[in-house]
Protein backbone atom coordinates (compact mmCIF):
# COMPACT_ATOMS: atom_id res chain seq x y z
CA UNK A 1 0.00 0.00 0.00
CA UNK A 2 1.92 3.55 -0.70
CA UNK A 3 2.40 5.17 2.60
CA UNK A 4 0.24 8.13 1.56
CA UNK A 5 -3.36 6.34 1.53
CA UNK A 6 -2.45 4.57 4.56
CA UNK A 7 -3.09 7.60 7.11
CA UNK A 8 -6.62 8.27 5.13
CA UNK A 9 -7.54 4.97 5.05
CA UNK A 10 -7.50 4.50 8.94
CA UNK A 11 -8.96 7.42 9.35
CA UNK A 12 -11.83 5.57 7.38
CA UNK A 13 -11.73 2.53 9.48
CA UNK A 14 -11.79 4.75 12.71
CA UNK A 15 -14.92 6.38 11.66
CA UNK A 16 -16.84 3.60 10.91
CA UNK A 17 -15.53 1.97 14.53
CA UNK A 18 -17.07 5.18 15.37
CA UNK A 19 -19.88 4.22 13.50
CA UNK A 20 -22.69 1.76 13.18
CA UNK A 21 -22.93 -0.78 10.38
CA UNK A 22 -25.71 -3.76 10.31
CA UNK A 23 -28.96 -4.29 8.42
CA UNK A 24 -32.30 -2.70 9.28
CA UNK A 25 -33.66 -4.75 12.29
CA UNK A 26 -37.47 -5.50 13.11
CA UNK A 27 -38.76 -2.23 14.96
CA UNK A 28 -41.42 -1.55 17.74
CA UNK A 29 -44.37 0.81 17.80
CA UNK A 30 -43.75 4.01 18.53
CA UNK A 31 -45.21 5.42 21.90
CA UNK A 32 -49.24 5.81 22.18
CA UNK A 33 -50.61 8.99 22.79
CA UNK A 34 -51.55 9.73 26.17
CA UNK A 35 -49.76 6.25 26.98
CA UNK A 36 -47.07 6.41 30.38
CA UNK A 37 -43.65 6.65 29.28
CA UNK A 38 -40.15 8.08 30.61
CA UNK A 39 -37.65 10.38 29.07
CA UNK A 40 -34.40 9.39 28.06
CA UNK A 41 -31.58 10.75 26.39
CA UNK A 42 -29.38 10.24 23.46
CA UNK A 43 -26.33 11.84 22.76
CA UNK A 44 -23.92 12.12 20.45
CA UNK A 45 -19.79 12.65 20.72
CA UNK A 46 -19.14 12.49 17.09
CA UNK A 47 -19.26 9.79 15.96
CA UNK A 48 -19.96 7.94 18.96
CA UNK A 49 -23.56 7.73 20.62
CA UNK A 50 -24.52 7.08 24.26
CA UNK A 51 -27.45 6.99 26.38
CA UNK A 52 -28.67 8.89 29.20
CA UNK A 53 -31.32 7.50 31.92
CA UNK A 54 -32.46 8.96 34.97
CA UNK A 55 -31.06 6.62 37.84
CA UNK A 56 -33.96 6.87 39.85
CA UNK A 57 -36.18 5.36 36.93
CA UNK A 58 -34.05 1.99 37.00
CA UNK A 59 -35.42 -0.32 39.26
CA UNK A 60 -33.02 -1.70 41.85
CA UNK A 61 -31.13 -4.83 40.54
CA UNK A 62 -31.52 -4.28 36.52
CA UNK A 63 -28.04 -2.53 36.83
CA UNK A 64 -26.21 -2.92 40.04
CA UNK A 65 -23.39 -1.03 38.47
CA UNK A 66 -25.55 2.09 38.71
CA UNK A 67 -24.92 1.42 42.66
CA UNK A 68 -20.99 2.96 42.42
CA UNK A 69 -22.72 6.39 41.56
CA UNK A 70 -24.71 6.87 44.50
CA UNK A 71 -25.03 10.53 44.61
CA UNK A 72 -25.77 10.93 40.19
CA UNK A 73 -29.02 11.86 39.22
CA UNK A 74 -27.94 10.65 35.53
CA UNK A 75 -26.03 8.07 33.62
CA UNK A 76 -25.09 8.01 30.32
CA UNK A 77 -23.63 4.87 29.09
CA UNK A 78 -21.71 4.13 25.65
CA UNK A 79 -20.30 0.58 24.37
CA UNK A 80 -17.00 -0.02 22.32
CA UNK A 81 -14.13 -1.80 21.82
CA UNK A 82 -11.75 -2.44 25.17
CA UNK A 83 -8.52 -1.14 23.44
CA UNK A 84 -9.86 1.71 21.19
CA UNK A 85 -12.41 2.95 23.58
CA UNK A 86 -9.91 3.15 26.21
CA UNK A 87 -7.04 4.87 24.15
CA UNK A 88 -7.31 8.52 23.94
CA UNK A 89 -5.11 8.45 20.60
CA UNK A 90 -5.26 4.84 19.04
CA UNK A 91 -2.58 3.71 17.07
CA UNK A 92 -2.72 2.04 14.04
CA UNK A 93 -2.24 -1.26 15.47
CA UNK A 94 -5.52 -0.75 17.68
CA UNK A 95 -7.64 0.69 14.69
CA UNK A 96 -6.82 -1.99 12.50
CA UNK A 97 -7.52 -4.70 15.27
CA UNK A 98 -10.67 -3.17 16.42
CA UNK A 99 -11.85 -3.27 12.52
CA UNK A 100 -11.32 -6.49 11.63
CA UNK A 101 -10.72 -8.72 14.20
CA UNK A 102 -13.42 -9.63 16.91
CA UNK A 103 -12.61 -8.45 20.21
CA UNK A 104 -12.91 -7.78 24.11
CA UNK A 105 -15.57 -4.56 24.91
CA UNK A 106 -16.37 -2.33 27.50
CA UNK A 107 -19.17 -0.28 28.71
CA UNK A 108 -18.06 3.40 29.70
CA UNK A 109 -20.69 4.95 32.39
CA UNK A 110 -20.39 8.40 33.56
CA UNK A 111 -22.44 9.84 36.51
CA UNK A 112 -23.72 13.61 36.67
CA UNK A 113 -26.59 16.08 37.91
CA UNK A 114 -28.71 18.55 36.47
CA UNK A 115 -29.86 18.90 33.10
CA UNK A 116 -28.10 16.41 30.62
CA UNK A 117 -28.27 18.82 27.75
CA UNK A 118 -26.17 20.95 29.90
CA UNK A 119 -23.85 18.56 31.17
CA UNK A 120 -22.78 18.03 26.99
CA UNK A 121 -22.95 21.43 26.22
CA UNK A 122 -22.08 21.87 22.81
CA UNK A 123 -22.99 18.18 21.91
CA UNK A 124 -25.96 17.35 19.85
CA UNK A 125 -28.80 15.48 22.44
CA UNK A 126 -32.11 14.24 21.33
CA UNK A 127 -35.09 13.78 24.42
CA UNK A 128 -36.51 10.53 23.62
CA UNK A 129 -40.28 9.18 25.19
CA UNK A 130 -40.02 5.62 26.08
CA UNK A 131 -43.05 3.51 26.42
CA UNK A 132 -45.07 2.16 29.02
CA UNK A 133 -41.72 -0.81 30.75
CA UNK A 134 -38.86 0.31 28.15
CA UNK A 135 -36.95 1.53 30.95
CA UNK A 136 -37.18 -1.90 32.33
CA UNK A 137 -36.26 -3.24 28.75
CA UNK A 138 -33.33 -0.85 28.41
CA UNK A 139 -32.20 -1.61 31.98
CA UNK A 140 -32.01 -5.49 31.23
CA UNK A 141 -29.91 -4.71 28.27
CA UNK A 142 -27.95 -3.06 29.73
CA UNK A 143 -27.21 -5.47 32.74
CA UNK A 144 -26.63 -8.42 29.92
CA UNK A 145 -24.21 -6.18 28.42
CA UNK A 146 -21.44 -6.38 31.22
CA UNK A 147 -19.56 -8.94 31.82
CA UNK A 148 -19.90 -10.02 35.75
CA UNK A 149 -18.53 -12.40 38.44
CA UNK A 150 -20.92 -15.60 39.55
CA UNK A 151 -21.71 -13.30 42.20
CA UNK A 152 -22.41 -9.73 42.82
CA UNK A 153 -22.16 -6.61 39.78
CA UNK A 154 -19.06 -6.09 37.65
CA UNK A 155 -16.13 -4.33 38.87
CA UNK A 156 -14.90 -1.03 37.43
CA UNK A 157 -11.72 -1.50 35.10
CA UNK A 158 -10.22 1.90 36.07
CA UNK A 159 -11.49 5.96 35.53
CA UNK A 160 -13.12 6.71 32.88
CA UNK A 161 -12.90 9.66 29.63
CA UNK A 162 -14.61 12.45 31.76
CA UNK A 163 -16.23 13.32 35.26
CA UNK A 164 -17.34 10.89 37.37
CA UNK A 165 -17.04 7.81 35.01
CA UNK A 166 -15.95 4.25 34.93
CA UNK A 167 -15.28 1.15 32.45
CA UNK A 168 -16.62 -2.10 32.94
CA UNK A 169 -15.79 -5.27 31.08
CA UNK A 170 -18.52 -6.12 28.54
CA UNK A 171 -19.67 -9.44 27.74
CA UNK A 172 -19.89 -9.34 23.95
CA UNK A 173 -17.03 -8.68 21.47
CA UNK A 174 -17.08 -6.24 19.44
CA UNK A 175 -16.25 -6.09 15.52
CA UNK A 176 -16.92 -4.33 11.83
CA UNK A 177 -20.44 -5.33 12.48
CA UNK A 178 -21.59 -5.06 15.54
CA UNK A 179 -19.80 -1.23 17.00
CA UNK A 180 -21.16 1.22 19.14
CA UNK A 181 -23.77 2.71 17.42
CA UNK A 182 -25.20 -0.64 16.53
CA UNK A 183 -25.12 -1.13 20.40
CA UNK A 184 -26.80 2.15 21.02
CA UNK A 185 -29.42 1.22 18.30
CA UNK A 186 -30.18 -1.93 19.96
CA UNK A 187 -30.53 -0.57 23.31
CA UNK A 188 -33.40 1.99 22.08
CA UNK A 189 -34.78 -0.84 20.48
CA UNK A 190 -34.86 -2.50 23.73
CA UNK A 191 -36.45 0.25 25.17
CA UNK A 192 -39.28 0.50 22.72
CA UNK A 193 -38.14 2.59 20.47
CA UNK A 194 -38.51 1.96 16.38
CA UNK A 195 -35.06 2.49 15.73
CA UNK A 196 -32.93 0.68 12.80
CA UNK A 197 -29.00 0.11 13.03
CA UNK A 198 -27.58 3.00 11.20
CA UNK A 199 -24.19 3.60 9.10
CA UNK A 200 -22.83 6.55 11.20
CA UNK A 201 -23.90 8.49 14.11
CA UNK A 202 -25.79 10.82 12.62
CA UNK A 203 -28.33 8.62 11.00
CA UNK A 204 -28.72 7.25 14.40
CA UNK A 205 -29.32 10.85 15.76
CA UNK A 206 -31.87 11.50 12.58
CA UNK A 207 -33.91 9.03 13.53
CA UNK A 208 -34.12 10.14 17.01
CA UNK A 209 -35.21 13.68 15.96
CA UNK A 210 -37.94 12.18 13.83
CA UNK A 211 -39.18 10.57 16.46
CA UNK A 212 -38.65 12.97 19.20
CA UNK A 213 -41.12 15.33 16.45
CA UNK A 214 -43.33 12.95 16.39
CA UNK A 215 -44.17 12.64 19.97
CA UNK A 216 -44.50 16.55 21.07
Amino acid sequence: MPRRRAPALLAAIALVLAGCAGAPADVASPPTAGAPVTSIHLVRHGGHTGIVVRSADVAAGLWPERRDFPGAEYLEVGWGDHDFYRTPEPGPWTVLKAAFLPSASVLHVVGFRGNPAAYFRGAEIVELAVPGAGIDGLARYIHDAHLRPPAGSAPPLGAGNYGDSRFYAGSESFHLFRTCNVWTAGALRAAGLPVSDSVLAGGLMAQARALAAATR
